[in-house]
């Protein structure tokens, strides 16, 4: 209520101040495609900019809607022609659906965060997702760590810090927290960011955040917003640029940084364990994207680096690592004598798994964010606009499907004489397993390729194919022929998190409430067997659902583990492990079960009935 009098009386008195020490014109949400109106719309934007008195540029995120490399060419050739210093990061619609898996932005605009120093003010932002899946923004372990360190060297004292990322620092941030804490250290006099197309002004731990408008705020609204900061007077002024009008001011309110230097808060949960023992086995210096790969003696990871890295099992140390030249999200395929990565530089690159010496490579056209497969010596591995069979001791290409519009990221199933596996050109497909020949395909009718089924691991049975997607609706299919058999669409708000259980007779799903739901996989119509709620809230992470030993795993968007007995169908385990997203599980060959979280974090959940007798 203070802050809300506060603006309330300033704008009353203070409508526009006489002397600006620096102008800022900020640009979020702008949302081009070739030849859509924001397009001309931007144009005119960066015209109004280069005859202003504006001292720098921010474009906060959101620059295109699907990120492909033509979009981000396109916009890149328009803000080329603001003559102002600008400095660009990405927004949420550059990270998730990424044909480039996040690596063209880079290589267009040179890094995906930035610093400058303009006059008494330090004006850092950096890039903080979400990456290559649904989930919530997040900042990089490797990011936070040169925040700290470079806020460290640059802010001296008499200077302040302004902040800059496309979310805001609230719980949508899962790591908001460690970020907060580490901007409680320096002067910071606010934060700015854009992703929701609407004017805020928010506090978090005492620090201001400004939530800016988009370029395209509905009924023929088009502009961008004008900050005005005067350090000495300590004054902050936010206006409204409408395109062809004279700003309008929005906002005004004066410098706070008394929170500097004061203790960060820190969520934690008491966690419920039940009769399980939850070890943290590892923490990088990076975030992990992947899932993990795992054998007798290790566990095989990527990080957001471009580092493959393997952990001793036993020692807990890195044994050996292998750079690659983009962050990595596919989940290293593990045989008996290689390690093969599928790399978003766009290589496949097998290593020797004794020393991580790389063995031989197959360049790509493309990306690979998926994850591969091995069956009887055969890798199984999605693309970019292709799917691959490849025999992994000879290196040696069996066959490709190249009739794909968009990339592939979740796991195949290979099953008898079938791989079905999604992608993200609408599509599920089954193809012949020794000759890569089409069997059927199907999709849900729906053109726009983000409700596609591209980064679920369908439920094979005998006679079935069950997936969900972000259209949030459970199909099932008729394996030999493709043709539907149900659609579920109205009692659960399923999305792409997915598992089966041991004996295949049962789905589960987790939905968007946070519950998980088990389906029968028997029978020609859909049969809801029961509901568990695991606590989670909110939820959206595509995170696999797997049954191991009589338990059912799943993880959230915020770190949680639940585990329900399947026999009782009663939530056993409810275990916070950290904040950020679960990438998935894996079992071990003692049958206990390890997973990964994107904050960079590795855990072992042990079998109770080994462990805990």
């Amino acid at each position: 209520m203070r802050l809300k009098r506060l603006i309330v009386i300033l704008m009353a008195l203070l409508p526009v101040l006489t002397v600006v020490a620096q102008r800022f014109a900020i640009l979020s949400d702008i949302h081009v495609t070739p030849g859509n109106t924001n397009e001309g719309k931007l144009n005119e934007a960066v015209a109004e900019i280069n005859s202003s008195d504006v001292d720098a540029v921010l474009m906060t995120g959101d620059l295109t809607n699907e990120g492909s490399d033509v979009q981000l060419r396109n916009v890149k050739s328009i803000l080329d022609k603001i003559t102002k210093p600008l400095y660009v990061i990405p927004g949420n619609h550059e990270n998730n659906w990424s044909q480039s898996a996040c690596k063209t932005f880079n290589d267009l605009w040179g890094n995906d965060r930035f610093v400058f120093t303009i006059g008494k003010l330090v004006v850092i932002g950096m890039n903080c997702g979400p990456f290559m899946k649904m989930g919530d923004g997040h900042i990089k372990q490797e990011d936070l760590i040169w925040l700290d360190q470079t806020l460290n060297e640059k802010v001296k004292p008499g200077m302040k810090v302004l902040s800059v990322n496309h979310y805001p620092i609230l719980d949508d941030l899962d790591n908001y927290r460690d970020y907060v804490n580490i901007l409680k250290k320096y002067p910071v006099i606010t934060h700015q960011c854009g992703h929701y197309h609407r004017w805020r002004l928010y506090e978090t731990d005492g620090i201001n955040g400004l939530i800016v408008r988009a370029l395209d705020m509905g009924n023929g609204n088009y502009g961008y917003t004008l900050m005005d900061i005067d350090l000495d007077r300590e004054w902050i002024h936010v206006y409204n640029k409408v395109l062809d009008r004279t700003p309008e001011i929005v906002y005004a309110y004066k410098i706070n940084t008394q929170f500097y230097n004061t203790p960060g808060t820190i969520d934690r949960e008491s966690p419920l364990q039940g009769p399980f023992r939850i070890t943290q086995v590892y923490a990088d210096n990076a975030s992990i994207f992947t899932r993990l790969g795992v054998d007798k003696t290790h566990i095989y990871f990527g990080n957001s680096l471009g580092f493959l890295k393997a952990l001793n099992k036993s020692t807990g140390n890195i044994d050996w690592e292998y750079k690659t030249q983009a962050m990595l999200f596919s989940r290293p395929a593990v045989d008996k004598n290689y390690v093969i990565l599928p790399t978003a530089d766009k290589r496949l690159v097998w290593l020797n798994k004794r020393s991580g010496k790389p063995v031989y490579e197959y360049q790509a056209s493309g990306p690979y964010v998926a994850d591969g497969v091995i069956v009887d010596g055969v890798l199984y591995q999605g693309g970019f606009r292709t799917f691959q069979a490849w025999n992994v001791d000879k290196h040696r290409l069996v066959w490709k499907y190249d009739s794909i519009n968009n990339y592939c990221q979740a796991a195949p199933v290979v099953n008898g004489s079938d791989v079905i596996f999604g992608a993200w050109d609408t599509n599920l497909r089954n193809l012949d397993k020794k000759t890569g020949r089409l069997k059927w395909q199907w999709n849900n009718g729906v053109k726009q390729n983000l409700y596609s089924p591209g980064n679920v691991v369908p439920v094979v049975t005998d006679n079935k194919v069950v997936i969900v997607a972000p259209d949030r609706v459970t199909t099932a299919l008729d394996r030999n022929s493709g043709t539907q058999l149900w659609r579920e669409k109205n009692e659960h708000k399923v999305r792409e998190s997915l598992g089966r259980s041991e004996d295949g007779k049962v789905a589960y799903a987790k939905t968007m409430d946070g519950t998980l739901v088990a389906m029968s996989t028997e029978g020609d119509s859909y049969k809801l067997l029961w509901v568990a709620d695991c606590g989670f809230g909110y939820e959206h992470a595509p995170c696999i659902v797997i049954e191991h030993d009589g338990y059912v795993y799943t993880g959230s968007r915020h770190g949680q583990l639940a585990i329900i007995d399947a026999a009782t169908h009663q939530v056993v385990c409810n275990y916070s492990m950290g904040t950020s997203e679960v990438n998935g599980f894996e079992v071990d060959e003692n049958g206990d079960v390890l997973c990964s979280l994107i904050e960079g974090k590795i855990y072992r959940i042990a079998n109770p009935k080994r462990c805990c007798k």
